[in-house]
Formats: C-alpha cells, sequence, structure tokens
C-alpha cells in the first residue's frame, strides 16, 4: 500500500513545478507601456469570459451534486463536486500563465529566439504540469479517502461536464471573434491580421486562449482522470485480490509527471535553430522515459506480466505518435493535401470548401486503422486490461503535451501585440517563427486529444461491461463474467443509431450557435467601421470590449443546449431502453464521435494552413481573389477545427463516465 503514496507525492510536485514555472515567468519583463497595456486586456477578457462561464455552471453543478448524494450517497457527491473544482482550477491557472505570458514572449522575441521559445514553453507547461497533477491528486486521493474506484468514477464525470462546457464556450467564443475578424476585417477593409484598428482583435487574442488553454487542457484534464479510473477498475476485475493491478495506473500516471519534468529541459534552440525540433525533443524524451519506466515498474508490481503490459503501454505511446504524424500530414502548409486545397481556391471559395471537406473525410482513414491496431496489440499482450494500459500509457505524456498545445496560444498572441505595439519587423519575424510551430503544434495536440478520447472511451467501454457483469440485475446478459451483447436484438440496434446520432446533433447545435455568435461580431465590427470616426485613419480608438462582451454572451448562452443533451442521452437511454441499449449507445458515439472529430478537426486545419500558404505570396498572396476564396473556406473550418470537432472528444468521455455511474441501477 506504500505503492499508493506514490501518485499524490508526484502530483504535488507536477504543481510545485507548475508554481516554480510560472514565477520564472513573471520574472521576465512585459515590455513596454503599450504592450502591458494590450496584454492586459487579453488578460481582462480571458478572465471575464471564464468567470461567466463558471458562475453560469454553478447551478448546473449543485443540481448534479444533490441528484448523486440523493441517488447513492456522499461518497459520490463529493467526488463529483472535487472533479468539477479540480477541472476549474486548471483552467484559471493556465489561463492565468498564458495570457499573463504572451507580452513577455513578445519582450523576449526582441533578444533571441530561444529566449522567446522558453518563455512561451514555460508558460505553457505551467498549464500542462497543472493538468497532469491536479488529475493525478484528485483520482490518488479520492482512492485514499474512499478505498473503491466506482465511486471515484464521479470524479471523472465532474471533470467531463466541466470539459464539456469549457471545450464548446471556449470554441464558440474564439469562433465568434475570429470569423468576425477575418470576414470584415480581412475581406471588407483589407487590413492586416491582429491591426489594432480591427475592433475583434482583442477578442480574436482572448479567444486563442480559452479555446487552446482552458478548452484543451480541460479536455485532457478528464481524459487524463477518465482513463486512471477505468484502469483502476478494470485492473480491480483483472487482479483479484491483488491491490497492484489497480495501484498501477497511479504509479504509471506518477512516472508519467516526473518524465514530463525532465523532458522540459531538452526545449531549447539555438538562433537559427528550429523551434519544432525542440519541442518534438521534450515530446519524445516524454514518450522514451515512459516506456522504460512501465516496464521497470511493471516487473516490480505485476511480474510476469512486465513484457505484455509495457507494449501495451507503447502501443498507446505509438498511437500519440502516429497520429500526431498523420494529423500534420494532413493540415501542415508544406505538404501536399494543404497544398491542394490552395490550388483549388483559384477557382473561387466553392471549389476551396469542395477539396477541404474532402480532404477532412479522407483523413479519417489512417488514424481508424492505427486505433485498430493499437487495440488488437494492446489485448494480445494484456487483454482487456491491456487496453485500458494503452490509454494509459498515452494520457502519460498529457503533461508535455499540453505544455506544447498552450505553448500555440502565447506565441499567437505574442506576435498580435508586436503588430499592435507596432513593433519592428526583426521582433515579427521571430514572433511568426514560433507562431507557426504552434500552429503545426495545435493541430498535432488536437489529434492527440483525439486518439485518447478515442482509448478514453473505449476504456471506459470496458469498465461500463465489468460493471454490468457485477450487477445481479443483469445476469441473462453476462457469460463468463464478461458483459456479452447480441448485435441482432433490436434494442442494441436501436441503441447504436441513437448512439451515432447524438455526436451529429451536438455538431449542428455548436456550429449554428457560432454562426449566430459571428453574425452579432460582424453587425458590431461592421457598426464600428461606420459609426466610430478615424478608425481606419489610426485616430479613431474602437470598442474592443463590446466584442469581448459579444463573444463571451453568446459562448454561454449557446453552450446549454447541447450540455443538456449530452448528460442526458445516456441517463435517458440507459432508464428507458436498458442496459442492452446503452452499450449500443455508447458504441455509436463513441465510432461517430472519434470519425467527426477528425474530421472537422482535420479539414479545419487544412483550411487555414491553405490560407496561410496563400499569404506566403503563392498564387499571388493576399488581396487576391484566390486568397480571398481561402478566407472564406478558413471561416467555415473554424468552427470545425475549434469547437465542434473539439467538442466531440468530451461528448464520448461524458457518455462513458454517466453510463459507469449509473449501471448499477440499471435493470434490464
Amino acid at each position: 500500500m506504500d505503492l499508493l503514496y506514490i501518485a499524490p507525492v508526484a502530483g504535488l510536485v507536477a504543481l510545485a513545478f507548475a508554481g516554480y514555472l510560472m514565477s520564472s515567468v513573471l520574472k521576465e519583463s512585459p515590455g513596454n507601456a503599450k504592450m502591458q497595456e494590450i496584454s492586459q486586456a487579453i488578460f481582462e477578457g480571458a478572465m471575464a469570459f471564464l468567470n461567466r462561464q463558471y458562475k453560469t455552471l454553478i447551478p448546473f453543478t449543485i443540481v448534479i451534486f444533490f441528484v448523486l448524494f440523493f441517488v447513492d450517497g456522499y461518497k459520490l457527491a463529493v467526488s463529483f463536486l472535487v472533479g468539477a473544482i479540480s477541472s476549474a482550477i486548471a483552467g484559471y491557472v493556465g489561463m492565468t500563465a498564458t495570457t499573463k505570458s504572451n507580452a513577455r514572449t513578445t519582450e523576449a522575441a526582441r533578444t533571441s529566439l530561444n529566449k522567446a521559445l522558453g518563455v512561451s514553453f514555460r508558460a505553457g507547461a505551467v498549464m500542462g504540469m497543472s493538468v497532469a497533477g491536479l488529475g493525478l491528486l484528485g483520482v490518488s486521493g479520492l482512492y485514499i479517502v474512499f478505498g473503491d474506484p466506482v465511486v471515484i468514477n464521479s470524479f471523472a464525470f465532474g471533470a467531463s461536464a466541466i470539459a464539456f462546457f469549457a471545450r464548446v464556450g471556449g470554441g464558440i467564443f474564439t469562433k465568434a471573434a475570429d470569423v468576425g475578424a477575418d470576414l470584415v476585417g480581412k475581406v471588407e477593409a483589407g487590413i492586416p491580421e491582429d491591426d489594432p484598428r480591427n475592433p475583434a482583435v482583442i477578442a480574436d487574442n482572448v479567444g486563442d486562449n480559452v479555446g487552446d488553454t482552458a478548452g484543451m487542457g480541460a479536455d485532457l484534464f478528464e481524459s487524463y482522470a477518465a482513463t486512471a479510473i477505468a484502469a483502476m477498475l478494470i485492473g480491480q476485475t483483472v487482479f483479484p485480490g491483488n491491490i497492484n493491478g489497480v495501484l498501477f495506473p497511479l504509479v504509471i500516471g506518477a512516472a508519467g509527471i516526473f518524465a514530463s519534468i525532465i523532458s522540459t529541459f531538452l526545449v531549447r534552440t539555438s538562433e537559427d535553430g528550429d523551434p519544432l525540433a525542440a519541442l518534438n525533443r521534450g515530446i519524445w524524451g516524454t514518450n522514451i522515459l515512459v516506456a522504460i519506466s512501465t516496464y521497470a515498474i511493471a516487473s516490480v508490481m505485476l511480474p510476469g506480466k512486465a513484457v505484455g503490459i509495457t507494449i501495451a503501454v507503447i502501443s498507446g505511446l505509438a498511437v500519440n505518435v502516429l497520429v500526431g504524424m498523420i494529423t500534420e500530414y494532413y493540415t501542415a502548409n508544406n505538404k501536399p493535401p494543404t497544398q491542394h486545397i490552395a490550388d483549388a481556391s483559384q477557382t473561387g471559395p466553392a471549389t476551396n470548401v469542395i477539396a477541404g471537406i474532402a480532404l477532412g473525410l479522407r483523413s479519417t482513414g489512417l488514424p481508424m486503422l492505427v486505433f485498430a491496431v493499437a487495440i488488437w496489440v494492446a489485448y494480445g499482450q494484456a487483454g482487456i486490461y491491456g487496453i485500458a494500459m494503452a490509454a494509459m500509457g498515452m494520457l502519460c505524456t498529457a503533461g508535455m503535451v499540453v505544455a506544447v498545445d498552450s505553448f500555440g496560444p502565447v506565441a499567437d498572441n505574442a506576435g498580435g501585440i508586436a503588430e499592435m505595439a507596432d513593433l519592428g519587423p526583426e521582433v515579427r519575424k521571430t514572433t511568426d517563427k514560433l507562431d507557426a510551430v504552434g500552429n503545426t503544434t495545435a493541430a498535432i495536440a488536437k489529434g492527440f486529444a483525439i486518439g485518447s478520447a478515442a482509448l478514453t472511451a473505449l476504456a471506459l467501454f470496458t469498465a461500463f461491461g465489468e460493471e454490468i457483469a457485477k450487477n445481479p440485475k443483469l445476469s441473462g446478459l453476462v457469460v463468463n463474467g464478461h458483459l456479452v451483447i447480441n448485435l441482432t436484438e433490436p434494442g442494441v440496434i436501436i441503441g447504436i443509431f441513437l448512439g451515432a446520432t447524438l455526436p451529429f446533433l451536438v455538431c449542428a447545435f455548436t456550429m449554428e450557435a457560432v454562426g449566430k455568435a459571428a453574425f452579432e461580431m460582424i453587425a458590431e465590427v461592421r457598426r464600428q467601421f461606420r459609426e466610430i470616426p478615424g478608425i481606419m485613419e489610426g485616430t479613431g480608438r474602437p470598442d474592443y470590449a463590446s466584442c469581448v462582451d459579444i463573444s463571451t454572451k453568446a459562448a454561454i448562452r449557446e453552450m446549454m443546449l447541447p450540455g443538456i443533451f449530452a448528460v442526458g442521452a445516456p441517463i435517458l437511454v440507459g432508464f428507458v431502453l436498458g442496459a442492452k441499449a446503452l452499450a449500443g449507445f455508447l458504441a455509436g458515439a463513441t465510432a461517430a464521435g472519434v470519425l467527426l472529430a477528425l474530421f472537422m478537426s482535420n479539414a479545419g486545419g487544412a483550411w487555414d494552413n491553405a490560407k496561410k500558404w496563400i499569404e506566403t505570396g503563392k498564387y499571388g498572396g493576399k488581396g487576391t481573389p484566390t486568397h480571398a476564396a481561402a478566407v472564406i473556406g478558413d471561416t467555415v473550418g473554424d468552427p470545425f477545427k475549434d469547437t465542434s470537432g473539439p467538442a466531440m472528444n468530451p461528448l464520448i468521455k461524458v457518455a462513458g463516465t454517466i453510463s459507469l455511474i449509473i449501471a448499477p441501477l440499471l435493470f434490464f
């Protein structure tokens, strides 16, 4: 049992390291008065959004807390509340780090590329270490208190619920601002990106943080927690009487934290070096250290199973690497798929959109093949426990992956501040280099998030089956101790169809939400250009705050309906149609959700980078009809890659965690 305390200690170490990184970032110079003013406006906008979002979620959280309390006692309710609060804390910490470091990165860019990379990466690592530290500390701490992984599953439910709203709300905010800034500023007014004359420019920079920092962080926080708990539940079944089967996922999580901390020191570059190569060293270092430590730990804790479990973990790490490579291939602007979209833009926006949709659809094939091979290898080596270990292996690296992803919004904001503060072209050259890398790492992180969601959902589904097998009221579904579902039964088929429908409905709600919010933003930006004298001449000051307020109100208003569907659908299916239909529902929702996430994220990323490829001077560059067509394609892709696509990840995990909670209550 002494091994149990390794996990909370590692969680505390991660949080302490995050504090150290935050302190080191804040010691850097924030630049001149103009840079500080812009940075403060971004910080205040981001905090205003988070405050309003979490205040809106308080009644929702309280209702679920009391429902859980009356249904099954205080343990489930407390675990849920701790998960929700931990997710919110991670969001606040990460948002503070990135919005306080943007001007500092800009100022560092006036000195050297390596210094700018160091400041932005350390800020991102604050979020990464907070996600991993709070996740592991929460799961292990609750297990120490309650001693039952079934009970603490509601910690993952709390994290999942908050993550879904963070993903959807953040995505609506950022894309409403982005669409308004692009269509009116770039296309209609013909001014550059991040031009201070654009009224939506501050909202756009705020959106980078609420979408890619708070949203992504919450997404991977709940993946981390849900995977660890699912692995513990499966370990309890696979290794009866052997506590090490339950504790092993926690110890591996601790190893992942230490691997991430060590690997942060590998991220550095020279003035003429490649920042992406530096960030990749951090990711590869983490992967290698996790693989080595897994075998060493498994040899001690689960002797005789060490090789199989290590191979299962490595299969999860391979998913991380391969899905990232596939995502980069389909979305990077120096690769043929994205360049094909740029080429199609020469004949107008229609052919641009057709090419982007086709690319997104085609891009689902290889990742799904990777998932299939990883599942086959993991199950072949260590059975159902191996599937959970593949997911846990992938999530072990979350500290580093979130750090690399959160680096992106900092670099993006740094470039915007350089533009708005009228700094020299040599500064913008450095920030542009970091921003280009940030676009690539953001796409790779989205691939990681989708891959982790797929494996986490599979682990949750497996754990759901094990919990059903323990329910005496459902003995007719159990053969040799395992859940068995007949795919020819009408109830199961109905469940599959309903589950596959849910992701499409949520995508529709979120796409419409962005459209409504963008309409309001476009109207406001046009009004300001029309009514505030001197904006285009640079003598009039735009009303940035009104645009931030429009995005915030729209995001809060529009995120509620998708959230109700996400939480309510599995409960309704489970209690109305029964356990067999719910199993089918989970299978349908997972398959459709993962495919939609891949399609939308990759299509959106490719549209974005096709536009950037043209902006380098290809096909005539900016100001041409080809560029205008690419901007329209990018605008269509914005809610694809940053709102609807990413919302699929927490959606399928919310369904899994809720199903686990209600499994003991189902009757047929």
